[in-house]
């Protein structure tokens, strides 16, 4: 089933955020746009390269009023201790939420059954904490950060332009589509 257009169910967990714990909840995800992107575990192979390029870009999503928070299955003291051991998580300056329990990410359907890790999920929650996009990969596949950058524009300016859509490759700043009954069979 798809979370598309669903509110973020319930949770609480330990997170670790510049240099400290800290609790985080689904409703720490209300009045602001968030980004949760799984991850399947701590100290691995591509998901270091995944996190900093977040990292890398975190500044640009801040500046969109977006948040982000990672989350694996790990502790929260396994994403402290990744973080003082490795340059490039040590670069994180958003949420590192640890989900032991595996409430969060069975919450956003994304548990690998039976093994104990997520899969490599990427959700944009609205401010209403309504899920508005999904991507799901497999184990080997990394994911982009710029071009997660682009659909959180591309979303937020469908929120602030009702009767508008954007189109593929969309760039801020390109035209948009206003879909009607003119546009049937034209495009």
């Amino acid at each position: 089933m798809s979370l598309i257009n669903t509110e973020v169910k319930p949770f609480t967990a330990q997170a670790y955020k510049d240099g400290k714990f800290v609790a985080v909840s689904d409703a720490d995800l209300k009045g602001k746009w968030s980004i949760v992107f799984f991850y399947p575990a701590d100290f691995t192979f591509v998901c270091p390269t995944e996190l900093e390029d977040l990292a890398d870009t975190y500044a640009e999503f801040q500046k969109l009023g977006v948040e982000v928070y990672s989350v694996s299955t790990d502790t929260h003291f396994s994403h402290k201790a990744w973080a003082d051991t490795s340059p490039a998580i040590g670069k994180i300056k958003y949420f590192m939420i640890g989900d032991p329990s595996g409430v969060v990410t069975n919450n956003f359907g994304v548990m690998r059954e039976g093994q104990g890790l997520a899969d490599r999920g990427t959700f944009l929650v609205d401010p209403d904490g309504v899920i508005q996009f999904t991507e799901v990969t497999a184990e080997g596949i990394g994911r982009n950060a710029a071009e997660l950058l682009r659909k959180v524009k591309a979303a937020q300016y469908v929120r602030n332009h009702p009767g508008e859509v954007c189109p593929a490759k969309w760039e801020e700043g390109e035209k948009t589509l206003a879909p009607s009954l003119d546009l049937v069979g034209k495009i």
